[in-house]
C-alpha cells in the first residue's frame, strides 16, 4: 500500500495540474473576456469550435455544404503562440480547435452548431475517445451575443432531449492560432495512418450517416 498510495497521489497531483486551464485567473480572464467579432472577407464568415482532435474536426466541416475550408489550430488559452507540444502540456488553457471559413448564404451559424454538436460524444469532458486532456476539451466560440444565444438554446434543449450534462464548453472568441504546417489537412494527406484509419474515418463516417443532407455532392456517397 505504501507504494501504491504516492502513486495514487502523483496521479491525483497531475490530474490537477492538467485540468488548471480551466480553473486559474489568467483562463477566468479569457472566459469573462468580451467577445471578438471577425468580419466577413470576401462575403464569407468565420467560425471556431473544439471537439478533440483536430485532423477529426477539420474533415468533419470540409465535408458540409457551404464550408470552404477548414483549418486547424488552437484557441481558448491565455498564452500566446500556443504549438502542439505546448498545448499538450495542459497549461496554456488552449484547446485544440477549427477554423471553418464559410458562406453564410449557403450554411448558417445554427447549422454548423448542429454539426458541432451531432459529430462527438457531446457528454464526455476534457477529451473525445482516448484522446484526453484540457487540450482536447470541447469548446464552442461565440463572436457575439446572437451567436452566444443560439448556443446556450441548442445546449439547452440537447441536455433535455439527452437527459445529461453536455460538457461543452462557451467562450468569447478572442484569437485563432494556426497550428503547424503538418497538421493541416491531415486526414486527407495521411489515409493510411493508423490513428486517421481507426479513429478520424470512422468519426467522418458516423458524421455522414447521420447528416447526409449537409454534405457536399462529392461527399453524399
Amino acid at each position: 500500500m505504501k507504494k501504491v498510495l504516492p502513486i495514487f497521489i502523483l496521479a491525483i497531483l497531475f490530474s490537477c495540474q492538467n485540468n488548471t486551464a480551466q480553473v486559474n485567473a489568467k483562463q477566468q480572464a479569457v472566459i469573462n473576456a468580451d467577445p471578438v467579432e471577425v468580419p466577413l472577407k470576401k462575403g464569407k464568415a468565420r467560425a471556431y469550435f473544439a471537439s478533440g482532435c483536430f485532423w477529426c474536426v477539420e474533415a468533419i466541416y470540409e465535408s458540409v455544404k457551404g464550408v470552404e475550408e477548414s483549418i486547424s489550430g488552437y484557441s481558448g488559452g491565455h498564452t500566446k503562440n500556443p504549438t502542439y507540444v505546448s498545448s499538450n502540456t495542459g497549461r496554456t488553457g488552449h484547446a485544440e480547435a477549427v477554423e471553418i471559413i464559410y458562406d453564410p448564404n449557403v450554411v448558417s451559424f445554427e447549422t454548423l452548431v448542429d454539426v458541432y454538436f451531432g459529430s462527438q460524444n457531446v457528454t464526455q469532458v476534457n477529451g473525445q475517445g482516448n484522446d484526453r486532456g484540457s487540450q482536447y476539451r470541447s469548446i464552442i466560440f461565440y463572436q457575439n451575443e446572437a451567436q452566444k444565444q443560439v448556443i446556450l438554446k441548442k445546449k439547452e434543449a440537447l441536455a433535455k432531449k439527452t437527459g445529461a450534462k453536455i460538457a461543452a464548453e462557451v467562450y468569447p472568441f478572442q484569437k485563432f492560432w494556426i497550428a503547424e504546417d503538418y497538421h493541416q489537412n491531415y486526414e486527407k494527406l495521411h489515409p493510411n495512418n493508423g490513428y486517421i484509419r481507426n479513429v478520424s474515418i470512422p468519426r467522418l463516417n458516423r458524421f455522414k450517416a447521420k447528416f447526409p443532407e449537409l454534405l457536399k455532392d462529392n461527399d453524399s456517397h
